[in-house]
Order: structure tokens, then sequence, then C-alpha cells
């Protein structure tokens, strides 16, 4: 998924949030997507990143300000800077802001971005099955709480 941009037309409904925070919007009943968020705050030791579950009002309006599918979850999302960045983007884009060995992932970008998106689109639409589903959205640890909105 190339970046979109995002217009300003949610910040009115949308909670508070530090303008140049980059935003993670992931699927919180999903057991991989919400590992993965899990694994990102352990190597944010600068605390960038904020988190809001897809299912969420922030998640709910930001998937239909960006024309996405806001009840089967296509993708998760990076928003920074006025874009959106989607699918594996979304991936390289995150690992590249925690810096060390994790900016090796922009290594990916060599891919052409219609595999890049297929093999996402592989591995979403088969992650329920295989990594599971919970019944509700994953909640942050006590350390983590503040970041999640």
């Amino acid at each position: 998924m190339k970046p979109r941009k995002v217009t300003a037309a949610y910040l009115d409904k949308a909670p508070a949030l530090p303008a140049p925070a980059p935003l993670v919007v992931f699927d919180g009943v999903c057991v991989l997507c919400s590992r993965y968020v899990q694994w990102v705050i352990a190597r944010d030791s600068g605390r960038r990143f904020w988190f809001t579950p897809a299912q969420g009002p922030l998640g709910q309006l930001l998937y239909r300000e960006l024309k996405l599918d806001a009840v089967e979850f296509e993708t998760n999302l990076l928003i920074v800077d006025g874009k959106a960045y989607g699918k594996l983007e979304a991936f390289i884009e995150i690992a590249g802001r925690l810096g060390g060995v994790w900016g090796a992932a922009k290594i990916l970008r060599l891919l052409p971005s219609g595999l890049r998106d297929l093999l996402y689109d592989i591995i979403a639409a088969n992650r329920y099955r295989v990594f599971g589903k919970r019944e509700v959205c994953w909640m942050p640890s006590p350390r983590a709480a503040d970041r999640v909105v």
C-alpha cells in the first residue's frame, strides 16, 4: 500500500495526541498484531510510538478517513507526519524508526511493492487461523498503558 495523505478532518473527533508522534493502528483482537505491538513497545526505548486498536474510536475514524474497510481490517497502519503507511510498508517504516539493527528492514523496499503487498496479504488473510483471535482487544501493560489511545 503506497503512503496516503491523511486530512485533518478526523482531528476534531480524535483524542489529543502529541503532534509529531507516530501512531500505530492495529487489529486489537489479532494475536499476531497485538504481539507485534508488544514487540515494538519493547524496542521503542525512546517511547516515540503511540498505539490504538482499529476497533476503537480513533482507529475507526482513521480507517473511514482512508476509505479502508473498518470491519475486516486488511492492514495495520502507521500514521506519521500526515501520511498513512499500510501493509509491509508500515512495518518497514516502524522498524526503520526503531533504528539499530531493525533499520535493516529497509532492505525489504528492494522487493517490488506488488510483491510486498502480496506477502503481507497472505499473512493477513491467515493470521487468525495461524496465530489466533482474542474475544476482546489486547490490553497494554501498566508500563505502556499511557501510550495506547
